[in-house]
């Protein structure tokens, strides 16, 4: 079976990055395109508005980075965190069996996430180029 997967292991690696950096792009665009609403709510979970621009950086940037494969295992780990203090903060509500769902969703991702900390990107990737330098 190994053997199997092993021609389309750089398609399927690229597709893994990507699918798992769309919902830190879609979701880092929101905070830049509505920044001031991302400040409120921030604050309104109690953490100061003025860490948005942090906050953006590593989901963003991070998926930016996870997504072309560059420093995978660095960005992965900070978006795990990031997935992890999300969970946490935002959706750990045990009586909200909706915002449970979310939480559980979160930390799947932490769980995909570690595996690029694990495994890093393979061939179609930043990284992938300069280990063949």
């Amino acid at each position: 079976m190994a053997a199997l997967l092993d021609k389309p292991r750089p398609f399927l690696d690229l597709a893994a990055r990507a699918l798992m950096a769309v919902i830190f792009l879609v979701s880092g665009w929101e905070k830049i395109a509505h920044y001031a609403g991302a400040q409120r709510f921030m604050a309104s979970i109690g953490v100061p508005g003025m860490l948005a621009p942090g906050v953006i950086l590593v989901e963003f940037g991070g998926a930016l980075a996870l997504l072309a494969g560059y420093q995978t295992r660095i960005a992965a780990l900070l978006l795990a965190g990031f997935a992890l203090l999300a969970a946490t903060l935002v959706h750990f509500h045990p009586g909200d069996h909706e915002n449970m769902i979310v939480f559980m969703d979160n930390l799947a991702m932490v769980g995909g996430l570690l595996l690029f900390v694990r495994h890093g990107a393979d061939a179609w990737s930043v990284d992938g180029r300069l280990k063949r330098r």
